[in-house]
């Protein structure tokens, strides 16, 4: 039974989270610390999970993910209610009257700093309940009721252009410089976040554009998906200011954008520094894996991204560990403030890249990685590139 309950763990990191918005004050770091220490804990003791369990009741794994539109709602409906001035739909009087704790006078001590906190947890979360579910859902382009649950849980982070850019863009032009998802040599994760987010918006467009005139309709209208998307978040922003005004509004808005900044530095961490030739088909050497066990168990299996890029419709349940493919540096929230250092993040991934260069990359590859090295800016590739320039 353990392997279909593995996967409610990410059930389990929004519980201290909405006692902690609940009860106030300090309380409110809760969800961001227990978060972030219980996934960079478990990943550091536990070690990886490469097991390839037989699932005799997918439906199980299915509910799990479905739930999360409920968790999503419970969890800004939580941190929306902490900052208005009113009781949103009785919930502190609901609480003292099942507990006998004044949650109301409590939420009146509160501080901007543990407001603070509570953005970035409802964030972080945000993009574990919402992206990551969303990102499985929305693969399942042929299953209406994923679709329709998928791209709301994206639109809490105002991302559901990311249904359409990620599956038709993302997935044919990974590791390619025609990807606005996979970061070159040298980059920084800061600018990189606001790069991908613009560039993968003007994507989405175009490709929804496109679709919609191979079927004679124009792409201002109601049936482009992007801009529904767009529209669903805005429904998102009008509750959210109407439960509690400009700064209800703003604490959401904060925390969705946290959250779809997140995925951009998964992005960055996910696919940085790779090459291909884009008319070759993707394989498992093109992305950066991990197989750290609580990141695997949070995240639905995004860790195994090798085999998810090389087969992008295969469930979640389903991918393998391959343990030979390209690692990352841990799992995947280590991995992420690794990233945020960008100093120690090149003086930790370029030895990587460098390898992947020479124990994965093709022939044409190692062409295309000794011009990215050259142009990276990092001394190391530099020097690398200069001379793998020289020898060819």
């Amino acid at each position: 039974m353990f392997k279909y309950t593995k996967y409610t763990l990410f059930h389990m990191l929004t519980i201290p989270f909405g006692i902690g918005v609940t009860l106030g004050g300090d309380w409110m770091y809760a969800g961001l610390v227990f978060a972030v220490g219980f996934v960079v804990v478990g990943d550091l003791l536990m070690g990886d999970d490469t097991s390839e369990p037989e699932y005799e009741a997918p439906w199980l794994l299915n509910l799990q993910l479905y739930s999360s539109l409920l968790l999503i709602v419970v969890m800004n409906f939580l941190m929306v209610w902490s900052v208005a001035d009113a009781d949103v739909l009785g919930y502190g009087a609901l609480v003292q009257q099942f507990t006998g704790f004044d949650a109301l006078a409590a939420r009146e001590a509160n501080s901007w700093p543990q407001y603070a906190a509570a953005i970035l947890g409802c964030g972080l979360l945000t993009s574990v309940v919402g992206t990551i579910v969303g990102h499985e859902l929305t693969h399942r382009t042929w299953d209406p009721m994923a679709m329709f649950i998928g791209r709301w849980l994206l639109a809490f982070s105002f991302d559901v252009a990311f249904a359409v850019e990620h599956v038709y863009g993302h997935h044919r032009y990974v590791s390619t410089t025609k990807d606005p998802a996979t970061a070159p040599r040298g980059r920084n994760v800061y600018f990189h976040v606001l790069a991908s987010t613009i560039k993968g918006n003007i994507s989405a467009l175009k490709l929804e554009a496109e679709r919609l005139r191979k079927m004679g309709h124009s792409p201002l209208s109601i049936r482009n998906s992007v801009l529904r998307g767009y529209g669903m978040s805005a429904i998102i922003v009008a509750l959210a200011f109407l439960a509690g005004g400009v700064e209800t509004m703003l604490l959401f808005i904060g925390a969705g954008l946290f959250g779809k900044a997140l995925l951009e530095i998964v992005n960055y961490m996910e696919h940085y520094g790779m090459v291909r030739n884009p008319e070759l088909p993707v394989q498992p050497r093109h992305s950066w894996n991990t197989n750290k066990r609580f990141s695997s168990w949070t995240m639905f299996n995004l860790t195994r991204h090798s085999h998810h890029h090389a087969h992008g419709e295969v469930p979640y349940q389903d991918l393998r560990p391959y343990p030979e493919a390209p690692t990352m540096i841990n799992g995947y929230l280590t991995t992420i403030v690794v990233a945020l250092i960008p100093p120690l993040w090149h003086h930790l991934m370029t030895p990587k890249v460098l390898e992947w260069d020479e124990k994965y990359a093709s022939d044409e590859e190692k062409v295309l990685a000794a011009e990215a090295n050259r142009i990276s800016g990092i001394k190391a590739l530099t020097e690398h590139g200069q001379v793998s320039a020289q020898q060819a």
